[in-house]
């Protein structure tokens, strides 16, 4: 086993070593990390955001190029009689056989403890150690702060023997795993960046993708997610897309791991609002879901709500709508409710963007029966009335409907806020609509107040400062605008990459905001990276496109010089 093979090379003075932890890691601490799973069964969770399997059971090393660790694992310092040395050995391999037999957690911390007197602090066999209660207290999830610590303790313990080792990456992925769910993300980005490093060099030294592939796309599971939780969206795509490259190599092309890694980056796509290259990894994860497990499954009903989200976005409309219908079926067919609610309530808006409005209404009234009186859902019901009203031009109607709405979401703003912000937001859009501009600007406000306890949602709140931004430009309050429009600039350009469209409309509107203050160096600034990015993202002929050329020229122009 290559734990034998790695320890049998640690020196000792009296030309033996204990072989008992070998075989513990060999069987509980390394089986534990198994390679890239060709059976494992993967998640069927809709959600958003990839997850790594809770704790360590996904990794397994096979091979053993690992380095040399250079310790002194001798007992003693000075002779001493045989006996005594026996002894000792003795007692520590009845530590080790301990440790090796212990399951539950008690039982495990307990024969740490024990192994933790007799050995020395900086012996290799005590960091492997550590490294496996580690990994079984992130499998329990339960003790993040304690999962932490044992894995500072080992990656210490490995760092002192070669700081580019594989056991050093297994331990810094397990600490920025715990400061993940702690919610240190920028610690654990930390650990993360140098956990890849590390296996990039060892990469890149010859070994093998079946030697490090395993811990390798655990790093890039939780860099991805990490990035996420951050808000930094365009970045997380990069580890997206290496997980399912991992994937790819080392499974049949039409696995279900396959599929879900397609699933996985499709919903990191769908998350930067780039529908049109989320759509092949979408169909690609339905087809394999379907394959696997049948038309009328769960997993194929939620591959088709992604499916019509990302038609949606793309304009596709009765397509969404088709997606839309068959997920409601499967959904209904397997009993399952709330699931089932939201999708009708998804069919509803895409009858509106058709512009059926009667038969969107006539579903959302079938739906709010349905719903409890106080649910943040039922007020996404009166949402979507409301924007069928409001495009069938009933004013009244319609605000009646998203008065219904407010009173629901102010009593769950506690229970729910990032679900309430962004309802809010959706409010405020159709009181725009309606001309109702500073209820608007209120309300968008009262959006951003929430989201500011949440760092993950730089994306939304850098969505809602650049609204908030044009809505104060728009009524005049210049001054006022400049901060949001900025503060939006900011964001966007982190969640969604320097090239976003979004980030071209910011820039255009802070450079009007300029102009207007009279800084027209300042506003030609902004209008020409408003120009780059837009003749990048929607072509140098798009309406939008040549109206950033014509504010260069004005902002130009007003500085006594022309384009």
């Amino acid at each position: 086993m290559f734990m034998s093979s790695l320890l049998s090379r640690l020196p000792s003075q009296h030309g033996r070593t204990s072989t008992t932890l070998c075989r513990v890691l060999s069987r509980a601490l390394l089986s534990e990390i198994s390679a890239l799973p060709t059976r494992e069964k993967p998640s069927s969770s809709s959600h958003t955001h990839l997850e790594p399997c809770k704790g360590t059971n996904g990794l397994l090393v096979r091979k053993t190029h690992f380095h040399q660790f250079q310790t002194n694992t001798s007992i003693v310092d000075s002779p001493l009689d045989l006996s005594s040395v026996q002894k000792k050995i003795m007692e520590r391999s009845g530590m080790e056989v301990e440790f090796e037999s212990a399951t539950t957690t008690e039982d495990i911390l307990r024969s740490f403890e024990a192994m933790e007197s007799a050995f020395d602090q900086n012996d290799v066999k005590l960091g492997l150690a550590c490294l496996k209660v580690g990994l079984h207290l992130e499998r329990e999830g339960k003790e993040p702060e304690k999962t932490l610590d044992f894995g500072v303790r080992a990656s210490k313990v490995f760092d002192r023997n070669d700081k580019e080792s594989l056991y050093v990456a297994m331990a810094l992925r397990m600490m920025g795993s715990a400061c993940y769910s702690l919610k240190r993300f920028n610690d654990g980005l930390g650990f993360l960046d140098r956990a890849d490093r590390v296996l990039s060099k060892l990469e890149s030294e010859g070994y093998r993708a079946n030697d490090i592939g395993p811990v390798l796309y655990e790093v890039q599971v939780r860099l991805a997610n990490t990035k996420m939780a951050m808000g930094r969206r365009e970045e997380a795509l990069i580890n997206h897309r290496k997980c399912l490259e991992l994937k790819e190599m080392s499974l049949e092309p039409n696995s279900r791991e396959v599929g879900v890694a397609n699933r996985d980056l499709a919903e990191a796509y769908v998350a930067v609002l780039n529908f049109k290259e989320a759509l092949p990894h979408c169909l690609k994860a339905l087809d394999i879901h379907k394959a696997h497990l049948g038309d009328n499954s769960v997993e194929v009903a939620h591959e088709r709500r992604r499916l019509a989200i990302i038609y949606m976005g793309l304009g596709e409309h009765q397509k969404a709508l088709d997606q839309n219908v068959l997920s409601q079926k499967v959904l209904k067919n397997w009993g399952l409710s709330s699931e089932l609610l939201c999708a009708e309530i998804d069919g509803a808006n895409i009858q509106i963007a058709l512009g059926k409005y009667d038969e969107a209404i006539s579903s959302l009234k079938g739906v709010v029966q349905r719903i409890d009186k106080e649910s943040t859902t039922r007020a996404l019901v009166f949402i979507a009335m409301a924007n069928a009203l409001c495009n069938m031009e009933r004013f009244a109607d319609s605000k009646r409907c998203l008065e219904i709405s407010s009173s629901i979401l102010d009593k769950n703003e506690q229970e729910t806020p990032k679900e309430v912000a962004e309802a809010y937001m959706e409010i405020a859009l159709l009181y725009e609509a309606m001309n109702e501009f500073e209820t608007e600007i209120t309300l968008m406000k009262k959006s951003l107040v929430i989201l500011e306890k949440f760092p993950q949602e730089q994306h939304v709140k850098g969505s809602a400062s650049a609204r908030l931004g044009w809505l104060l430009l728009l009524t005049g309050k210049v001054p006022q605008a400049i901060p949001y429009l900025e503060s939006a600039a900011e964001r966007i350009k982190e969640s969604f990459g320097s090239k976003h469209f979004g980030l071209g409309y910011v820039y255009n509107n802070l450079g009007a905001a300029y102009l207007e203050l009279d800084r027209p160096q300042s506003a030609a600034q902004m209008f020409a990276m408003a120009k780059e990015i837009m003749d990048v993202s929607l072509g140098p002929h798009h309406a939008d496109s040549i109206d950033a050329l014509q504010n260069l020229s004005r902002a130009h122009g007003t500085m006594g010089r022309s384009i």
